[in-house]
């Protein structure tokens, strides 16, 4: 019988350029530029506008004498008119 063998394995390690360190200085250099101007944005980004309450449609019918027969207007603005109607 043999005796059992002990094979111990390691990763290689690539060495690391020369450059490592200035990629690494400019990768953080970059990193901290960019959150400093993501703050500045966000200090002045304009506030969305309030939501505005939008007043109820007004529906008005005439059929006086001084205004066109039977005119229809809604929020001031001509719509149309109801041919043969005097009242609503």
């Amino acid at each position: 019988m043999t005796s059992p063998r002990i094979f111990l394995w390691r990763p290689e390690v690539a060495p690391q350029p020369w450059t490592y360190p200035l990629r690494r200085l400019a990768a953080t250099s970059l990193h901290s530029t960019s959150q400093a101007l993501a703050s500045l944005a966000q200090s002045l980004a304009v506030p969305p506008a309030p939501p505005t309450h939008r007043i109820p449609a007004v529906l008005e019918f005439y059929a006086d004498a001084s205004a066109p027969e039977g005119a229809l207007y809604l929020d001031g603005q001509l719509v149309g008119y109801l041919p043969g109607v005097r009242r609503l």
